[in-house]
């Protein structure tokens, strides 16, 4: 039994091919910059990215006779709980009509559905953005217009659970967790029975992170909101895009600020340890949500290799409980095991509603 496993980026695609034991092919698809650019909106880029993703597995002599499925990243949905969805027609008018926003993941299930249709077996998302398993306190906000939103690193988040739970010898349904997915953005999840009860929006609140601003202080956002000197699409691409390290070191590599640590950078140490400091306190903050009853702390994501960043969270929140370190984002045997727990009778198929 073999899934394709498709994950649309910004400016790649990563496919791979999937056994229930691990996988046989892989390959990251990266666009050219030119064309990429050229299209007016994500949605137009659908027929580019399925003539290179075609290409790509006809180069690889990929058979669909062996293909049981097609499995894609889960874009901005509308709020949904956590589980492996079948792509049908509503998700598709949801996901072309870009409900909760751009995102490239919103061409994951599209291009799925694509070439399920055409090899004749079903197309799933997993564990999408927009998974909302919130607890009603979570939602309130402080102003009835603005209430809290779940979007979140949910894919990589129950991952780690899962993973935790089976090392940990745990039943994931009576465990707790508190997860910090740290990369371009940084979601800090509270976790019960396998749910994300609480998180915070990476791209509005929480810690800051190396690309992203993160909470910001409400006045002051106000005061460069009417400052004249932004217009509505500068001051979001200075939250999202050129906020947190850029904003501060002018790079949103870890790698780099961590060399300049080691050279003496004072400021630099002082910035990225303020990242830290927060991840830190919304750690604390999830843990009080679950009433101080954690299991572990779960640490995973690109940034999870940078062991100076780590170990300045971990000093700060061990006392807490166990912290347990994930490096990386394991987003497609995450996606092909979401499949496969259909496929093989443990899990059922959620429809999209």
């Amino acid at each position: 039994m073999q899934v394709l496993v498709i994950n649309p980026g910004s400016t790649a695609t990563r496919i791979a091919l999937y056994t229930p034991s691990g996988p046989l092919f892989e390959r990251k698809l990266v666009h050219d910059h030119k064309a990429i650019t050229s299209f007016p909106s994500i949605m137009d880029q659908f027929e580019y990215r399925l003539s290179e993703i075609t290409k790509a597995l006809e180069e690889a002599h990929i058979e669909p006779a062996c293909i049981a499925a097609v499995v894609a990243r889960g874009g901005l949905l509308r709020p949904v709980a956590g589980g492996t969805y079948l792509v049908d027609h509503r998700m598709l008018e949801d996901l072309r009509n870009q409900v909760q926003g751009p995102h490239a993941s919103n061409l994951g299930g599209i291009i799925a559905r694509a070439i399920a249709d055409r090899w004749g077996v079903p197309a799933y998302v997993v564990d999408p953005v927009s998974c909302d398993e919130f607890e009603p306190l979570a939602r309130v906000s402080g102003l009835p217009e603005l209430p809290r939103r779940s979007l979140s690193h949910a894919l990589n988040i129950k991952a780690a659970m899962r993973r935790a739970s089976q090392e940990m010898g745990v039943d994931l349904a009576s465990a707790n967790y508190v997860v910090a997915h740290l990369g371009g953005g940084i979601s800090v999840a509270a976790c019960r029975a396998g749910r994300i009860i609480d998180v915070n929006n990476a791209n509005e609140q929480g810690p800051f992170s190396p690309e992203r601003a993160g909470g910001v202080p409400a006045a002051g956002l106000v005061r460069l909101a009417f400052s004249g000197e932004y217009t509505r699409e500068e001051l979001t691409k200075k939250l999202v895009g050129r906020g947190g390290l850029v904003a501060y070191l002018g790079t949103s590599d870890a790698v780099e600020v961590e060399r300049r640590i080691a050279q003496g950078d004072e400021y630099a140490r002082l910035v990225y340890e303020a990242m830290a400091y927060q991840v830190a306190k919304e750690i604390g903050a999830m843990a009080c949500v679950l009433g101080g009853d954690v299991q572990a702390i779960l640490i995973t994501g690109g940034l999870a290799n940078a062991a100076r960043l780590v170990d300045m969270i971990r000093s700060r929140v061990e006392f807490i409980a166990e912290v347990r370190v994930y490096p990386g984002e394991e987003e497609m045997e995450a996606l092909a095991m979401g499949a496969f727990r259909v496929l093989q009778g443990e899990e059922e198929a959620r429809t999209y509603e």
